[in-house]
């Protein structure tokens, strides 16, 4: 019934959305862990490389999908359709999936949702900061920007976006053919690394923007560099959280680490919209560089080597 569609509703319903979204990635990746052999650092790069961006391109797809279904089945039709698949594949998983797969020997305690493991605890705070640098001008501040400024319309504006997010995904799932990194490489030199060169990205668009000069070429060449660096910066964390993760109760250590990845969203996600409102597009980039130089200042503080957690 309309009635009950309050802001309230879809706040819950939303929440339920990330909720299963997120241990659904977390499950993935977890499970990895356990299928790739251990000391096998290439392999296990390859494939949460594949995983994470696969993930995100067909959540770019979902955007072009969710307008064909809205247009050919109304949001009704859509959502009982979107409902219908669900089922099918939650009763298809009760049925596949091993109930062992990644369960920890001892069940453990609400305290130990919280890393015991001061690399991991320097990983997600680097993530944090990340993920916050990327939402605090990409998810409000960003589409509105291109809406009133470029005088994009609706349809330009949303398929822009999708394909940007399509194509960020196929760069994670490339990453390991694009940076060799293997279990001798120092994982602190490298989160540094591309830290630091997606922080000068960032600086470059945020200071075109300050300065007025060739804004719109600027933008939409720096949002592309833009996509390609943050991309491998974030396929690594993912591949370095599954790799320094214990192997008995994995799912604890990539739980907090997507903890610390949710919060950084949520700050970037708020800070987007208010700062963006307040001073425009060039303070929210300002914003994700100082986010991002923390990153990698905090990254500079992880293990010399893979192999070292």
């Amino acid at each position: 019934p309309a009635e009950w569609l309050t802001v309230v509703y879809v706040m819950i319903a939303q929440a339920l959305s990330g909720i299963a979204k997120d241990l659904n990635k977390m499950s993935a990746k977890s499970s990895i862990k356990m299928l790739v052999a251990a000391g096998q650092e290439g392999t296990l790069f390859k494939w949460v490389a594949v995983l994470t961006g696969s993930k995100n391109a067909l959540k770019g797809v979902g955007f072009f999908l969710g307008g064909l279904l809205l247009t050919l089945l109304s949001f009704k039709g859509a959502m009982l359709l979107m409902a219908g698949v669900l089922a099918l594949v939650w009763c298809y998983s009760l049925y596949a999936l091993k109930n062992d797969l990644g369960k920890a020997k001892n069940k453990p305690k609400f305290t130990d949702i919280f890393s015991k493991s001061r690399s991991i605890n320097i990983l997600s705070a680097a993530r944090l900061f990340l993920f916050g640098a990327r939402d605090v001008w990409f998810v409000v501040a960003l589409p509105v920007f291109l809406s009133q400024v470029f005088e994009w319309d609706y349809w330009t504006v949303g398929g822009f976006l999708a394909l940007w997010v399509i194509g960020y995904g196929f760069v994670q799932s490339m990453t390991p053919k694009l940076i060799n990194f293997k279990a001798s490489v120092s994982p602190a030199t490298e989160t540094v690394k591309w830290a630091s060169l997606l922080a000068l990205v960032t600086l470059g668009i945020a200071l075109s923007l300050h300065f007025n000069w060739e804004v719109k070429t600027a933008l939409i060449a720096g949002l592309m560099v833009f996509g390609v660096l943050f991309a491998i910066n974030s396929s690594l964390h993912s591949y370095l959280i599954v790799s320094m993760a214990d192997a008995d109760g994995v799912s604890l250590d990539v739980g907090f680490y997507y903890m610390a990845n949710a919060m950084g969203r949520l700050i970037g996600t708020v800070l987007s919209g208010w700062v963006f409102q307040l001073y425009g597009l060039a303070a929210c980039l300002a914003i994700s560089f100082i986010f991002i130089s923390l990153a990698a200042l905090i990254s500079a503080k992880l293990p010399a080597t893979a192999s070292n957690k």
